[in-house]
């Protein structure tokens, strides 16, 4: 899977399968066009804007995105080489959807810190995991593919936290949960080596602002 927003190329088990940026770029380009053929002159100018360079530089990338994929340059299965004009992409592929940001009419507002970063969470189902595709992505060790479930409810702020089978379980303020857990602002959930911290704001609960006398 090509992964055009993390820039990531990720295999059958979602292992990320290292490239280049260039290479990269390549093969988004390829995948973009496809099956049409994309002349050496054009795949030139898209990678190497107002640069100079000569088709051996282009070679090198083409192999690069071959070894990636697996192709074999004699039987491709992916790249093709039209001789003399340029490289198509010949694989099966599908467009898949980024996941639409579900829109949120609640009056409570959910979000979660880990270390300097801050995850809002939306409206219904939020998976917490390794993978990519999760809606809440923590690439961290000891947290599973799909770890746990949060699930924050239309127009409520009654939040709560569910386990997926995780290898290593998920705790609530250190102790394992089980089952579908009610959260708090404030609680502290633990996946593997990772430590979130849940903050619910609601405007009716909100602390009002105080008022500060200058001097």
């Amino acid at each position: 899977m090509l992964d055009s927003e993390t820039r990531q190329l990720l295999g059958r088990g979602r292992e990320e399968i290292r490239l280049s940026p260039k290479a990269f770029d390549l093969l988004r380009a390829l995948l973009e066009r496809r099956p049409n053929v994309i002349d050496k002159s054009e795949l030139h100018a898209q990678i190497w804007p107002a640069t100079f360079v000569v088709d051996a530089n282009l070679n090198v990338l083409i192999a690069e995105v071959r070894r990636a994929l697996g192709d074999n340059p004699r039987e491709s299965r992916f790249i093709r080489t039209v001789h003399g004009v340029g490289y198509a992409f010949s694989g099966e592929a599908v467009d898949v959807e980024a996941p639409r940001v579900r829109a949120s009419n609640a009056a409570a507002r959910v979000w979660l810190v880990w270390n300097d970063r801050t995850i809002v969470l939306t409206e219904g189902d939020n998976i917490v995991g390794r993978d990519p595709q999760c809606d809440v992505w923590l690439d961290a060790s000891g947290v599973s593919r799909r770890h746990a479930r949060i699930h924050v409810p239309s127009g409520s702020d009654a939040v709560t936290i569910e386990d997926l089978g995780s290898k290593n379980g998920t705790l609530l303020m250190n102790q394992p949960i089980a089952g579908q857990v009610r959260l708090a602002d404030g609680d502290v959930i633990q996946l593997g080596s990772v430590d979130l911290k849940l903050r619910v704001w609601s405007g009716e609960k909100a602390p009002e602002t105080e008022r500060i006398r200058h001097q």
